[in-house]
This record gives C-alpha cells, structure tokens and sequence, in this order.
C-alpha cells in the first residue's frame, strides 16, 4: 500500500499566502504587523504543527531515499527574532541524519583570503539533505554595507552575484525557502533584555549588537 504524506491544514497554506512575498515585488517590511497572529491562537497554531510535523517527517524520508534533490532553507531575522527557536520547534522529530544547521559568523581569515561566497558554498546541502542557514550570505550584503566594512561599489555588485547563485543551485536540484523573521523594536528591546536579566542567556548579549540596532 503506497504511503501518502498527510496533507497540510487548509489554515497553514493560507498563512503562507499571506506571507509570501512574490518575485519582483518589495516586502514592504514596514507596513506588516508583526504581532499578526494571522487568524491562530496558541492551541490551533500547536495542533497545526503537530500536522506539519507528521508531514514533513513523511517527506524528509523521501527526500533522503531519493537523493537526487536538496532543500536551503535560509532564515533570516533581526536581532532576538527568534530564530533559534523557530529552528526547534519546526524541526523537531526530524531525523538529524538528514538535516544540518550552520550559522555563519564573522569570517575567519582563511575565509577572508577567498570570495565571500566561497565559505558559504562549502556548507550547501548535498543532495537528500534539508539544510537550513541561521544567518546567511545576505550578511556580506547588509552587515557589510551598513558597517561600511567594503567600498561601496564591491557590496553593490553582491547582489547580481547572489542571483546568478542561487539560480545555479536551482537548476542543480536544490530548492531554496526563504523566511525572514520579523519583531517590532519595541518586542526585540523587551527580547534583549531579557538576555541581560536572565544568567542563563546572558551569553547570547553582545554590546556590539546596539551599534546595528
């Protein structure tokens, strides 16, 4: 008897609707509200997952069986976003086999002595693999314009690169999502302090991390 995986809620595809942001058009960032709970309380959102688990489970077996095909996930977010625990709660249960998170931080000067694309393409994932960038190579876009760390005109041409990229990696088999995770500044500061005040995630504060914010 073939094994069908479950389908999605009806609910969850139309959030995603919502969210989407399609080719060619601005994200408008600024005229989304990010306490929108987009029609889920805490309850509905819980069983909601508990279905999307059972289906990606289903389909993360699949994926490594055939391995012809990869899936990014690039997740972006302000500071204190969450992505971290967006990272938990969506991927749990999932066989960590199959499944790789990488987080790129300051380049090492190994890294430094190549093109900034090249540390990141070492981390892609193979074929039958889900792999997911906390942070990414949009970093040597935004941090590095904003922190004035290139000329102008090296950063600029960064995005054309990216492009040509990511459309290479399509064409290879490898199916790129990507979600940007977004707090107002009113949340992110109540988020950032409680890092201070809490022993227990101090570590995650750096004073560095105001400059930006």
């Amino acid at each position: 008897v073939a094994r069908f995986a479950p389908r999605a809620p009806v609910k969850a595809w139309a959030m995603v609707e919502r969210l989407r942001v399609e080719p060619g058009s601005p994200a408008r960032i600024a005229e989304r509200d990010p306490r929108d709970t987009l029609g889920f309380d805490k309850p509905r959102a819980e069983e909601t997952l508990r279905s999307l688990h059972a289906r990606l489970d289903v389909l993360q077996k699949r994926l490594f069986a055939e391995a012809s095909r990869s899936v990014l996930l690039v997740l972006q977010g302000v500071d204190a976003s969450g992505k971290d625990g967006v990272l938990r709660a969506v991927f749990a249960g999932l066989s960590p086999q199959g499944c790789r998170v990488v987080s790129f931080r300051a380049p090492t000067a190994t890294e430094l002595a190549h093109d900034y694309l090249w540390r990141v393409h070492a981390h892609l994932p193979a074929r039958g693999e889900i792999g997911v960038f906390n942070r990414s190579h949009y970093e040597d876009i935004v941090t590095v314009g904003l922190g004035e760390l290139v000329p102008a005109e090296v950063w600029r041409r960064r995005p054309g690169h990216i492009r040509e990229w990511e459309r290479m990696l399509t064409q290879e088999g490898t199916a790129i999502v990507k979600v940007f995770l977004n707090v107002s500044k009113e949340e992110q500061r109540a988020r950032l302090q409680e890092r201070i005040d809490d022993p227990e995630k101090r570590w995650k504060f750096r004073r560095e991390d105001l400059d930006v914010h």
